[in-house]
């Protein structure tokens, strides 16, 4: 029961509460934040953490706002030390003077003039002895944690995880820590630190329950997630079915997660959360060279066709749209994916393309139909082969001709970038070949091509990338070699600061010398990128091409050019702006300009 003369007392705190809610409260004066004894990289990590300096940062400087910051500063310093490996400091944050820790949350002054936040480290702790036990066979803890080195609270939960991840690699997927024994001697600043897992059993996958697919069939659903029910439980397989779901291009957002009580059998259910993509979706990209003109593409995709997990997407690019030296290309394009189709991990297509190309040296109407299938062998590794019946009329100064052929082409694509649109580490590897069978005057033979771009990071700002191309034609006459299959150099692909497709090489056909495609190529470039600040970036550039008449390289020339650049850094990629002149040959000559989104390469 509460009495008359309590209830006068909450009346009396309310109206106190009132009047000061009713006053403006006064400024902070100053705040003065302090680390003696911390080295620079630790203060900075102190202050970073402090939820009342970011108070102050942002104006919240109200008695109120600073005492729960400085109450709740504690933990996160605290915090700050323990993952540096200082067990020993002390912490004092005051409010004019009264320790914050000591003021009741609802007990605020009406007002704070100064307020002092000192840590004090106190020596940086190593460790002792070190134990996690038992550990899976091939388990590596980190280096970090081990006798002798600083007892950063991170390197115990690293450790653990380590071990945890070991076991669940193993087929245990519920093991976890049993216990854990942390001890600090201040007399020497050691610290002794074991922990104990308790593995579970080995587990098998159980079932995938799914929810939130609405027109993919389930058992769609199943086959492309290609979960492997009753094989030994591997996180590695959990990230392969995510990735399978996403790559299929139907959902929006995929979520799965594992039963938290194993089945008696021994197998560990999966429960799948899917939002579907929308049915359809538009998209256009742009890009400009000043000899080559704009090139501007659009598509329509229509995801989940028939309920299967099918894709359609027409396609439309015109390209050398005010080009100096041709009339615009124009490419339209239809395709149909269906993934998991044999197994979870092999996608098949069919495909149609029609093209009107005018080249430097010819105009070609071709005509392309195909099948086949994409396959990845490994998240990095994946690969295609396809059948095409290709038709083309291909027409020059001197003659029209007409080729016909069946081809096979089959790529290998190894891809180990930490990035697509940015790289700055790491490698990528394309091998092609396509066998072609001639008809009616074409030759029969195979065009191989090899591309292989590496980049590596010099610090934190600057990467070095490079590129080398290779190709060769085989077995086939170069005037019956249908043209797409030939090749040129110049331009934003190849080297920039030459005009596109100017390098080439002469033949003699019916006693007229005409230009045309070569049955070898090689190219070079590399390129030095700087990041001025966080969205700008700079780049300098050097590209070296090579065409040659025979397929083992003989009768060619060389040409090459550089430049510089400019990026802008958005969400989707950097914004590409270079500006490149012909430094050797004699294909082009004058500043050629490229825009467009990514990097060159």
């Amino acid at each position: 029961m509460i009495n008359t003369a309590t209830l006068r007392k909450i009346g009396c705190c309310l109206a106190g509460a009132l009047t000061l809610a009713g006053q403006p409260a006064a400024a902070l004066e100053r705040l003065d934040f302090q680390a003696p004894g911390a080295e620079s990289a630790l203060a900075r990590a102190l202050e970073a953490a402090s939820l009342t300096r970011q108070a102050e940062s942002d104006g919240r400087t109200t008695p109120q706002d600073l005492l729960a910051a400085a109450r709740a500063d504690y933990a996160r310093l605290l915090a700050v030390l323990y993952a540096q490996g200082y067990y020993g400091g002390t912490i004092r944050i005051t409010l004019d003077g009264r320790e914050a820790a000591t003021i009741a949350t609802l007990d605020a002054p009406a007002r704070v003039d100064v307020l002092n936040i000192t840590v004090t480290p106190g020596p940086q702790f190593a460790f002792a002895t070190t134990s996690v036990a038992p550990l899976a066979p091939g388990t590596e803890l980190p280096e970090g944690f081990a006798p002798g080195a600083p007892a950063a609270s991170g390197q115990i939960v690293a450790a653990a995880g380590a071990a945890i991840e070991g076991w669940r690699a193993a087929g245990h997927a519920k093991a976890e820590v049993a216990s854990q024994s942390i001890t600090a001697d201040h007399r020497d600043a050691t610290l002794d630190a074991t922990v104990t897992l308790r593995t579970g059993p080995m587990l098998r996958f159980g079932t995938l329950n799914a929810t939130g697919a609405q027109r993919l069939r389930p058992e769609r659903l199943q086959e492309i997630a290609g979960l492997p029910t009753g094989e030994q439980f591997s996180p590695a397989t959990l990230e392969q079915v995510e990735s399978r779901l996403r790559k299929s291009g139907v959902f929006s957002s995929v979520a799965l997660t594992e039963s938290e009580v194993p089945g008696p059998d021994g197998t560990l259910d999966m429960t799948l959360s899917v939002i579907e993509a929308p049915l359809r979706r538009f998209g256009f990209g742009a890009e400009i060279t000043s000899q080559d003109g704009a090139e501007i593409s659009a598509f329509w995709l229509h995801r989940n066709l028939w309920g299967g997990g099918e894709r359609l997407r027409i396609e439309g690019i015109v390209g050398g749209i005010g080009a100096s030296d041709g009339e615009a290309d124009i490419t339209a394009s239809i395709r149909l994916d269906r993934p998991a189709t044999y197994n979870a991990d092999t996608s098949a297509f069919a495909l149609a393309q029609l093209e009107q190309l005018s080249e430097v040296d010819y105009d070609a109407l071709v005509f392309t139909v195909g099948v086949g299938l994409s396959r990845y062998f490994s998240p990095e590794l994946s690969g295609t082969a396809a059948i095409e019946l290709s038709a083309s009329e291909v027409t020059d100064d001197y003659a029209t001709t007409n080729y016909r052929q069946l081809s096979l082409p089959v790529t290998f694509t190894l891809d180990r970038r930490d990035s697509v649109a940015d790289p700055t580490r790491g490698y990528w590897i394309d091998l092609g070949g396509t066998p072609f069978l001639g008809f009616s005057g074409t030759g029969s033979g195979a065009q191989l091509q090899a591309e292989a771009r590496g980049y590596r990071a010099l610090g934190d700002r600057l990467v070095l990338a490079g590129r080398a191309q290779v190709g060769s034609v085989l077995g086939s006459d170069i005037l019956e070699t249908p043209r797409e299959y030939l090749f040129y150099s110049g331009g934003g692909g190849t080297v920039r600061g030459q005009p596109y497709q100017s390098l080439g090489v002469e033949v003699l056909r019916d006693g007229d010398l005409i230009s045309i495609g070569g049955q070898s190529f090689a190219a070079v470039s590399a390129e030095m990128r700087f990041d001025v600040t966080d969205t700008i970036g700079v780049v300098a550039f050097y590209d070296l091409g090579f065409v040659g008449l025979t397929s083992d390289f003989g009768g060619g020339d060389w040409h090459a050019g550089a430049g510089l650049g400019l990026r802008y850094a958005t969400a989707i990629g950097p914004i590409r702006l270079d500006l490149a002149v012909p430094v050797s040959g004699s294909t082009g000559e004058g500043l050629q300009i490229y825009l467009g989104l990514g990097q060159a390469f």
